[in-house]
């Protein structure tokens, strides 16, 4: 070496440059891209905060949601009634808390059970075709154009109410559009050469379409979880509050907005405080799902800055 030789300058900055970075996850991505969304995380606090204050605020009330408290009727927010009562003397703070209980139940359990269903169904159909695929298309063209509402309204009506009744008839009813949907991106996967692989080394099909069809639209299938809750806190809200769905002893956001739609000059607090924690929980489930959807998505703009 002579003595005119440039030796490259060696420091702990070209050391590092010179180690292999550490390969980012896909989880990790998809984290990184969803927290770059403001909107979305400020939807997840809330979201949280609501189901804190529907576990929470049965416990610190100070009275039980159906109790009666015959000496105010509806009065409005004060420090013994933190939300006001209804005109039948119930503490509005411990039904609304308990109404955004039940109508997180209602809507989580038809969110997934929807997904579930139409995911396996949607997938299968497209996988195996055939016969199978022309019936699997033909109930759900022919459910499609059934008025679902009124089914919902009768079927919730004779059973009292019930919400456990409430949430198995919105599942039945809920689950073919999705399907539908389903079944169109999974035509595409089902020609791929992975699902092929499979099929030529004896793999079930029903495997197949659990294992290899169902997460390559796991994306798809996480937006419309998010979205069902929403749909589904909707539909329960519309049913409760033309009479249809929950009843009394029993209560959710839909009926107390139904009881205090009559009576929202007169004692305003028994609509408003109702209405604001259902369009919370809309309003943070949108967020959310806007998120995921551009966390997800690799052609989003949140990819390039993750």
């Amino acid at each position: 070496m002579t003595a005119n030789t440039i030796q490259p300058p060696v420091g702990p900055d070209t050391t590092a440059a010179r180690l292999p970075r550490k390969r980012m996850s896909t989880m990790e991505l998809y984290y990184r891209r969803f927290i770059r969304n403001r909107p979305a995380v400020v939807g997840v606090f809330i979201f949280f905060a609501l189901v804190l204050f529907s576990i929470i605020g049965p416990l610190v009330a100070k009275y039980d949601h159906i109790y009666l408290d015959f000496l105010n009727l509806g009065t409005p927010p004060s420090s013994d009634h933190w939300f006001g009562t209804t005109a039948s003397g119930n503490d509005l703070f411990a039904q609304v808390a308990i109404g955004t209980q039940r109508s997180l139940m209602i809507a989580v359990a038809v969110s997934v059970g929807t997904t579930v269903i139409s995911a396996v169904v949607g997938t299968a159909a497209a996988y195996f075709g055939g016969i199978f695929e022309r019936v699997t298309l033909l109930i759900i063209h022919f459910l499609l154009v059934v008025p679902t509402f009124l089914i919902l309204a009768l079927v919730s009506n004779s059973a009292g109410g019930d919400w456990r009744i409430i949430a198995l008839v919105m599942i039945f009813t809920g689950w073919f559009f999705p399907a539908r949907v389903i079944w169109t991106m999974a035509l595409s996967l089902r020609e791929r050469e992975y699902v092929h692989a499979a099929r030529y080394m004896g793999v079930p099909g029903m495997k197949i379409v659990l294992r290899h069809l169902l997460p390559n639209i796991g994306s798809l299938l996480v937006i419309n979880f998010t979205l069902g809750i929403v749909s589904a806190v909707m539909a329960e809200t519309g049913l409760s509050f033309i009479g249809f769905g929950v009843k009394i002893p029993d209560v959710s956001l839909g009926s107390l907005i139904g009881t205090g739609a009559g009576s929202v000059t007169s004692a305003p607090w028994t609509f408003y405080f109702p209405a604001a924690a259902l369009t919370l929980l809309t309003v943070s489930m949108a967020l959310v799902a806007d998120g995921l959807r551009d966390a997800l998505d690799p052609t989003s703009a949140a990819g390039g800055r993750a």
